[in-house]
């Protein structure tokens, strides 16, 4: 079959002939129709990943929108290296596929689902803990996942949300879709003034690295009278260094609690529970998802792709 071909790590794709899928117990084989290159495709691609199998020639790709036998449309993945779903073929686990709701553009769902579920699956834990979301920060705003996370915050309710990056045409984005945005090159001062002295109820960071030490000294506070706020510090990503230095006197100083939330430490069955209600909401134009589509044969373009919006792999 034709698919995308990554032969060892840091290379491009190439489109060329890769076995077919090899079919196990549970399993069902379907057709592509659109797949989306999301960062962490790229970083399991390069072997940069933790989920890497270190392994190649491997194809690449995590999710995507298929056909089945009896041409239903789903959404599915968890394909078994060195296969993915950059491919004509795949074989997915027949429990664990969603059909597309009527009239869901099959390229927005390949493109919004990985970069909005990163968003959605924290805000939506941290709703039904504290019955409201309150003040959202989100660190990497620019990015994709960051854009989607400002529409899931509106759509669960968030009081306000606040956006931070550097890239102005993006964050100028951000507030189309009604974000509070400040950039990142002003440090943490401007950062601190963004939050007008307040400190937010949850912040995503799909940065890390030295915007997190930003973010931290900005939410870091004087005195020794007892904190009023209760925030929730997930990391979500690390676009901007794997590691990052975090004082100890905010530990100590502030009611703030650190988690991750990525594959491997969110539930698969949570997940797979929360699909439905945000695959409506891309079907139903609630969720504003910028994609731009190329064929598999052209994958090597798809790869070298601009962030603004996602690059989309479908047949041809």
């Amino acid at each position: 079959m034709k698919a995308a071909i990554v032969r060892g790590p840091g290379q491009a794709p190439e489109f060329g002939d890769f076995a077919e899928p090899v079919m196990g117990d549970g399993q069902e084989l379907v057709e592509l129709v659109a797949t989306g290159i999301h960062p962490i495709v790229r970083g399991l691609a390069a072997g940069a990943h933790y989920g890497s199998s270190g392994a190649w020639p491997m194809i690449p790709g995590i999710d995507a929108v298929a056909r089945t036998a009896d041409g239903t449309l789903v959404y599915t993945g968890y394909v078994a290296p060195p296969y993915g779903t950059l491919a004509q073929r795949m074989a997915v686990p027949a429990a664990i596929r969603m059909p597309l709701p009527d009239g869901a553009d099959p390229a927005a769902v390949a493109g919004g689902i990985n970069p909005g579920m990163s968003s959605w699956m924290p805000m939506s834990a941290h709703l039904a803990q504290r019955g409201s979301l309150g003040t959202v920060l989100i660190l990497g705003v620019t990015g994709m996942a960051g854009l989607l996370a400002v529409q899931n915050a509106k759509i669960l309710g968030a009081a306000a949300v606040i956006g931070a990056g550097r890239s102005p045409e993006r964050l100028a984005q951000a507030e189309d879709h009604g974000a509070r945005t400040v950039s990142l090159a002003g440090g943490a001062q401007a950062l601190a003034d963004a939050l007008g002295g307040r400190a937010p109820d949850l912040v995503l960071d799909y940065l890390w690295g030295s915007a997190a030490e930003t973010a931290f000294e900005a939410l870091g506070r004087k005195g020794l009278g007892e904190d009023s706020a209760n925030i929730s510090y997930v990391e979500v990503g690390s676009a901007a260094g794997p590691t990052a230095a975090l004082p100890s006197s905010l530990l100590r100083s502030r009611r703030i609690r650190l988690a991750g939330s990525g594959a491997g430490s969110a539930q698969i069955a949570t997940i797979v529970d929360q699909l439905p209600t945000y695959l409506r909401h891309i079907a139903d134009g609630r969720l504003a998802v910028p994609t731009q589509s190329f064929p598999l044969s052209h994958v090597a373009d798809a790869w070298a792709a601009a962030e603004g919006a996602r690059a989309v792999v479908v047949p041809g």
